[in-house]
C-alpha cells in the first residue's frame, strides 16, 4: 500500500534571518565596546596590596618636586585644615620687594599649596589679613605655579623672579623678587 505524504506536519516556515542579523549586531556592539574598555585599562599600573598581588587599577604616581626641607609651621596647621597629607616641604621661597614672603608648598601625595606673609616668617601671621594660605596650586608649563583665591578670582602667578597678581577687575600688580 503506498504510503501518502501526512500535510498536518506543514508548518508555516518562520524567517529566522532577521533575528540571527539583529543578534550579530549586538554581540558584536557589546565586544567593541568590551574591548575599548580593556584597551583603556592598559596604561594603568595595578595597586599592589602585598609582594605581587594587585587589588586594582590606578592612575600613574603623582610627581613630587624638589624640596627643601618643611614649610612653616603656620603653613602646616593650614595645610592639615586644606586636606593636605603628611608634612608640607618647602617647593619655592621668595621674598618679595614688598617684604611679603611666599612659599610654594607640597603635600606628600604632591597636591600643592600658597601661603605668602606681609613682613616675612617672623613678622605676625593674622591669617586672612597679613597672610594668605591658597590650595590647589597648579604647576604651569614655564616652571611657575598659579593659584586662584575662589572668593574673589584674584590669580597669583608666582615664579623665581617675580610675583603677578591679577585681580578679577583686571587689574595687574607685579612684585619683584629680592634676594633675603
Amino acid at each position: 500500500m503506498p504510503v501518502a505524504p501526512l500535510d498536518d506536519h506543514s508548518q508555516p516556515r518562520r524567517l529566522i534571518f532577521f533575528p540571527v542579523v539583529i543578534a550579530t549586531v549586538l554581540l558584536t556592539i557589546i565586544g567593541m565596546i568590551g574591548g575599548y574598555l580593556l584597551s583603556e585599562r592598559r596604561g594603568r599600573k595595578p595597586v599592589t596590596t602585598g609582594p605581587g598581588s594587585p587589588s586594582a587599577w590606578a592612575s600613574p604616581a603623582p610627581i613630587l618636586l624638589a624640596t627643601d626641607g618643611p614649610c612653616p609651621k603656620q603653613s602646616q596647621e593650614m595645610g592639615g585644615g586644606a586636606g593636605a597629607l603628611g608634612t608640607l616641604s618647602q617647593v619655592l621661597r621668595i621674598t618679595t620687594d614688598r617684604k611679603s614672603v611666599v612659599w610654594i608648598c607640597q603635600d606628600e601625595a604632591g597636591k600643592l599649596f600658597y601661603h605668602a606673609n606681609k613682613g616675612g616668617q617672623d613678622a605676625p601671621w593674622e591669617e586672612g589679613r597679613t597672610a594668605l594660605f591658597l590650595p590647589d596650586v597648579e604647576r604651569l608649563p614655564d616652571g611657575s605655579f598659579r593659584a586662584v583665591a575662589t572668593w574673589d578670582r584674584t590669580v597669583f602667578t608666582v615664579s623665581g623672579e617675580r610675583v603677578v597678581i591679577r585681580r578679577s577687575s583686571g587689574a595687574e600688580e607685579v612684585r619683584k623678587v629680592v634676594p633675603d
